[in-house]
């Protein structure tokens, strides 16, 4: 490990690779540590859905920076493609926010009033129009929301091009390097220490470990409302013919996918830093599906997995300077969007750093903001 470097990045991740590659863009020295490989935490757990409109109700700051970062994709991704040789398996492919039952369709119309302001393009389906888009959704589906522009990515494959882009500009990127302490003088950290007594001095800290960043209490007295949140979540494999519309409903989502699978998630678990699959989580994957779909029902279990997302008391990121450091900034927090959000944080993030002032995007999402800013995260 090199000895020192301007920015040190806590965390390995897509948002500290996303920040390191920002950076890099910028000529900043940047390393990035991670307890374990890059990447192989919530990163390469997530389903790379980029489709904001069910983390919304309606205008505000939490849609501006969803936004803002949803429109990054078109051009990020043959940016990074290009410079890694990596296929992020990006498609635009739409989603269908579904109802079953008749009785939930005002809820529907309500979420489709809120988010018309947000300027997507989506329209009112019928149950019929609904499986004239998807075919294999059940009879029952009375309505559906149609937003075309929604679209997926493959998150492992984005985390690896982040840290790899990063990496071939300059970036070091140390896996296996548990951070167990900071040093700090004059309210500035100074100096990382890792398990295997070595130690990297810094100008500037980013703490963005995910569900781990609660540890920064521990070294530099910061409070951190960050827990883990269990998300269970497997893939089926497609049928003939296949499923091509990613589908929302019920709390859940099914979304056909490049390698010939559907993924079917995910579950949100109040369990610690547990991350056992559960018969129960993965029996309520499965039925929630097959009554959105009853084609599911027949097909071949692939794989199952866990990952804990980093869940915060108002389910709203954590992004700018941590109060009383000079030179600490957060980047953490990001729940079940860290994938969505990952391009307009490591910019913004970078931005900040190179600047010293912050982002007017990022600035409601600071640690100090009241908790009246939260927004509805939950799916019909």
């Amino acid at each position: 490990m090199q000895t020192s470097t301007n920015v040190a990045i806590l965390g390995g991740g897509i948002i500290g690779c996303a920040t390191a590659y920002f950076l890099r863009k910028r000529g900043i020295e940047v390393a990035v540590l991670d307890t374990g490989e890059i990447g192989a935490e919530a990163s390469s757990a997530a389903a790379g859905l980029l489709a904001p409109l069910g983390s919304l109700s309606g205008p505000g700051p939490f849609a501006d920076l969803l936004l803002a970062s949803f429109h990054m994709f078109p051009s990020l991704v043959p940016e990074l493609e290009q410079a890694t040789g990596i296929d992020l398996d990006y498609q635009v492919n739409g989603a269908l926010r579904v109802v079953r039952n008749a009785k939930n369709m005002p809820r529907l119309r309500k979420r489709m009033k809120g988010w018309q302001p947000l300027g997507l393009e989506m329209h009112w389906l019928s149950g019929q129009e609904a499986r004239s888009q998807e075919p294999l959704l059940a009879q029952d589906i009375c309505a559906a929301i149609y937003a075309p522009q929604e679209a997926q990515i493959s998150a492992p494959a984005l985390v690896r091009a982040f840290a790899r882009a990063a990496a071939s500009q300059g970036a070091m990127l140390y896996s296996h390097s548990e951070v167990i302490g900071i040093q700090h003088s004059n309210n500035k950290a100074t100096t990382l220490t890792t398990a295997n007594g070595e130690t990297l001095t810094c100008q500037h800290l980013v703490i963005a470990a995910g569900a781990w960043s609660a540890r920064l209490r521990d070294w530099l007295g910061i409070q951190l409302p960050i827990t883990p949140q269990r998300g269970q979540i497997l893939a089926l494999s497609q049928p003939s013919p296949p499923m091509h519309t990613i589908v929302f409903g019920e709390a859940a989502y099914c979304a056909p996918k490049g390698d010939h699978t559907i993924v079917v998630g995910a579950t949100k678990e109040e369990v610690g830093f547990e991350k056992t699959l559960t018969a129960g989580g993965i029996s309520w994957l499965l039925s929630t599906a097959i009554r959105l779909l009853p084609a599911l029902e027949a097909l071949p279990i692939e794989r199952m997995w866990v990952g804990l997302r980093p869940k915060t008391s108002d389910n709203l990121p954590i992004l700018g300077p941590a109060p009383g450091w000079q030179n600490v900034t957060i980047a953490a927090g990001h729940g079940s969007v860290g994938v969505l959000l990952s391009p307009i944080t490591g910019q913004s993030i970078a931005d900040l750093i190179a600047t010293g002032t912050t982002p007017e995007l990022i600035q409601p999402f600071a640690l100090n903001r009241t908790s009246n800013l939260a927004e509805e995260d939950d799916e019909c």
